[in-house]
């Protein structure tokens, strides 16, 4: 795992809670991540794409969410729905990244950022959505 990208999804998940809870223009929470963490070192496009990319398929995503949760996703506590978008965009968008590296890197965000055991529920709901959209991965992992 690249620390790099990882700190990518860390802001990434604190600029989408932003954007949930102020509503704000996604291209201003961008710029103002990237002024504020201009020191920091992470993959600087990798963020730009999750947080852009989640607003603009937030409908896409909550609708490949809802079956797997067990409430309407505007009811799943803010932190964990962010983590749950992005998640679901990544396992979705980036198939470059091996559906067990996505499901860990949100798994343990949640662990620093979520509820107690918040981490739980993103590893089912996550796990599900991988077999959803990742079928053909994790197929071919079961065989090799």
């Amino acid at each position: 795992m690249s620390k790099k990208r990882s700190k990518a999804r860390s802001l990434a998940t604190q600029a989408i809670y932003q954007w949930q809870v102020a509503g704000a223009n996604v291209g201003e929470i961008v710029e103002s991540f990237l002024t504020e963490h201009q020191n920091s070192s992470f993959q600087v496009d990798y963020f730009r794409d999750l947080v852009s990319g989640v607003p603009a398929q937030v409908d896409l995503l909550d609708k490949h969410l809802q079956p797997l949760l067990d409430r309407p996703v505007e009811e799943v506590d803010l932190v964990e729905r962010a983590i749950l978008r992005l998640g679901a965009y990544e396992l979705a968008k980036h198939p470059e990244v091996p559906y067990r590296v996505v499901i860990n890197e949100w798994v343990e965000l949640a662990k620093t950022f979520g509820a107690d055991k918040g981490h739980r529920y993103i590893n089912g709901v996550l796990d599900k959505l991988a077999h959803d959209l990742r079928a053909v991965e994790i197929a071919a992992r079961k065989r090799g």
